[in-house]
């Protein structure tokens, strides 16, 4: 990974960032849990009853509560590269953490499957591109053939004067929502200098070239995108 996410990486290991994390998200992006319950639909489209759902970038327990409520009968698999954001996730699991398993690391960590199901929720604009392509391989290597995925992140035109159009919105969102202005400004800076941007139009095809064989859009606010994949 670029040393520039890397420095998104350490943010995750400072203890008042993580313990502050839950109010983050939905601050950021536009219809936050609408997505994880969103996610949770299209993946019961075909996942099993009692389907085994890999969750990549599972720190926090934010995307893990919303799934295992949504599905009661449901196990996960929860892997993330911050210790400390796995400590917060199985407290925020409560009760819901006796079906969960936490991994921590990369995607290589994971065990080998098959799941019936996965999940990337906010992850993959912290990885290079060619990385990207990378793990979203291992994520449907490890899928059982025809389960989906389902993908949302950071993803809108790069060319300017769009992107500094919608690097401004995406930090004058965060300001509307109540976010600290000193943090905007700090995540406005980050993200518009150090993470990996693509355009939704790239961040679709590399799906494809990760092996994914259907791709669909389902969520578009602001800044951010969200596809459903399948292999």
């Amino acid at each position: 990974m670029a040393d520039a996410n890397q420095a998104f990486l350490d943010m995750f290991a400072d203890p008042e960032r993580v313990a502050a994390y839950a109010e983050g998200p939905p601050r950021y992006m536009p219809g936050y849990k609408a997505v994880q319950r969103m996610a949770g639909v299209l993946l019961a489209e075909q996942a099993p009853a009692d389907a085994h759902v890999l969750v990549l970038g599972a720190g926090g327990g934010l995307e893990l509560k919303a799934l295992a409520q949504l599905q009661p009968a449901w196990r996960f698999t929860g892997v993330d590269p911050a210790g400390p954001m796995l400590d917060l996730a199985r407290a925020a699991l409560g009760a819901d953490a006796t079906r969960t398993v936490l991994v921590e690391g990369t995607i290589d960590a994971a065990p080998a499957g098959p799941f019936d199901a996965a999940t990337c929720l906010l992850t993959l604009h912290f990885l290079p591109r060619e990385e990207r392509v990378r793990t979203l391989a291992e994520i449907r290597r490890r899928l059982r053939p025809g389960a989906p995925l389902v993908v949302a992140h950071a993803s809108f035109p790069q060319d300017e004067p769009a992107r500094g159009k919608w690097l401004a919105r995406y930090a004058a969102y965060a300001l509307a929502s109540g976010a600290n202005p000193a943090e905007v400004e700090q995540a406005h800076t980050a993200v518009g200098n150090s993470l990996t941007l693509l355009t939704p139009e790239d961040d679709e095809a590399c799906l494809f070239e990760a092996g994914f064989g259907e791709t669909e859009a389902f969520y578009a606010a602001f800044t951010w995108r969200g596809w459903i994949a399948r292999c």
